[in-house]
């Protein structure tokens, strides 16, 4: 693989009667291959090392010295600089490179994985793209985002014809460490995903960033104010979690008529702060849509 595809940042076929997840009895067959071993392959490599599968049945592969070096440090795991005969032995591939490197990482490895179920954690890029650099129907695309990396992730799924139930089955196995996931019938509902989801924690992250520069502003220390928004976030989006009630009532409960909250949602509702953040999410959906015209060629 040529040395200018990037890590980014983000399965042999478990089948029902596997032993995935029981430690030392996964079979040559049931090896798993990522190419790309950023983050994103490093969530779901370390969720599959909890449940037990040996380090010598994953296979990575790794252009970046720095990352490769990540990999060995984190699992006693080496990673190999470019694709080859390795990865006939794996069943699932792990697609975890950047949109813009896909098809020339494809095309290089395409001759070694074609007896593979295959996983695209890349965002924008189509399946029907995948499958014919790949030669191959059986492509199952994803879109996770960051808390995948403490194992609270949310991961939306979509699925050629020619994935079995089986497969999906290995699929949701791979990803389970990494949080909680969603199949979607349609496709092109993943652009929406990654506007929604995707790109979402960013949201959060920008969100508590004005929230913390906000306290620091009306006299607080800013690590009162990190603290404070931080802590915000994690009780309110757990309650929204846990209640069978939607949002908008747990926000009107929150909110009295001529109260502080009711000031601040107000000021907000003036500045059309809603209506701006879903045009902004839709730039996002219409991006993720680029993506797939821009390198899905």
């Amino acid at each position: 693989m040529a040395s200018s595809l990037p890590a980014q940042g983000q399965p042999s076929n478990f089948g029902p009667a596997s032993t995935f997840g029981t430690r030392g009895t996964t079979a040559a067959h049931d090896r798993i291959a990522f190419i790309g071993g950023g983050n994103m392959a490093s969530a779901i490599i370390g969720g599959l090392v909890k449940k037990g599968v040996p380090v010598d049945h994953i296979v990575v592969v790794e252009p970046w010295e720095e990352a490769r070096a990540k990999l060995l440090n984190d699992f006693a795991l080496v990673a190999h600089e470019m694709p080859g005969p390795e990865l006939a032995h794996a069943g699932t591939v792990v697609w975890a490179v950047k949109p813009q490197v896909f098809k020339e990482a494809a095309l290089q490895a395409r001759f070694h994985t074609k007896q593979a179920l295959h996983l695209s954690v890349a965002a924008g890029i189509r399946s029907s793209s995948i499958a014919r650099w790949l030669d191959s129907e059986r492509i199952v695309r994803a879109m996770p985002n960051t808390p995948a990396l403490i194992g609270k992730g949310m991961t939306a799924l979509f699925a050629r014809d020619a994935v079995t139930d089986s497969d999906r089955h290995v699929i949701e196995k791979v990803l389970a460490a990494t949080g909680e996931s969603l199949w979607v019938s349609d496709e092109t509902q993943l652009d929406a995903v990654t506007a929604l989801s995707g790109s979402g924690p960013a949201y959060v992250f920008y969100f508590i960033e004005a929230m913390i520069q906000a306290g620091a502003d009306m006299g607080l220390s800013r690590a009162q104010a990190h603290k404070l928004a931080v802590g915000t976030f994690y009780g309110a989006s757990a309650l929204a979690h846990a209640s069978n009630e939607p949002p908008e009532i747990l926000r009107q409960r929150v909110t009295s008529k001529g109260g502080t909250t009711y000031a601040a949602t107000t000021s907000m509702d003036q500045s059309e702060v809603k209506a701006q953040f879903i045009s902004a999410m839709q730039a996002a959906q219409h991006r993720a849509r680029e993506l797939g015209d821009e390198f899905g060629d």
